[in-house]
């Protein structure tokens, strides 16, 4: 059992840096607002919006690790409870803790990519689209 766990781990931990670049927070938004603000679209230098997108998607895909983390452990917990209700209790209140979690960072990631479009829509007056007629 423990060569199990041990492998899952580690291939969870190889899986890590796959999953930050599955989320796009439209890093081309970021290019169009340089072009109109009169900023070199070649700009070598990291903005602050990438390195906080980065940080952002790192996070979101850390918080997911950590839920399925939680959700195994709980599961684990509950198959092992072998009907005792202490056991089953702490497992049903892990996965009910997991699952509010979750709720709330995925909330809180779309409240952000609701509001931040709208942001820059009155800010440089641009729409969020990329190619849009105003170029």
């Amino acid at each position: 059992m423990k060569k199990i766990i041990t492998t899952l781990t580690i291939l969870t931990l190889l899986i890590i840096p796959v999953s930050v670049f599955a989320i796009d927070l439209g890093t081309g938004l970021t290019e169009d607002a340089a072009l109109r603000a009169g900023y070199s679209a070649g700009t070598t230098e990291t903005t602050f919006a990438e390195t906080l997108g980065t940080v952002v998607k790192a996070a979101l895909s850390l918080v997911g690790i950590i839920f399925t983390l939680l959700l195994v452990y709980a599961g684990y917990l509950w198959m092992t409870a072998r009907g005792e209700e202490d056991k089953v209790n702490k497992a049903t209140k892990i996965i009910q803790a997991a699952i509010v979690g979750l709720i709330i960072t995925l909330a809180a990631y779309s409240i952000t990519n609701f509001v931040v479009p709208r942001v820059l829509e009155r800010t440089t007056g641009n729409t969020g689209t990329i190619g849009s007629p105003e170029d």
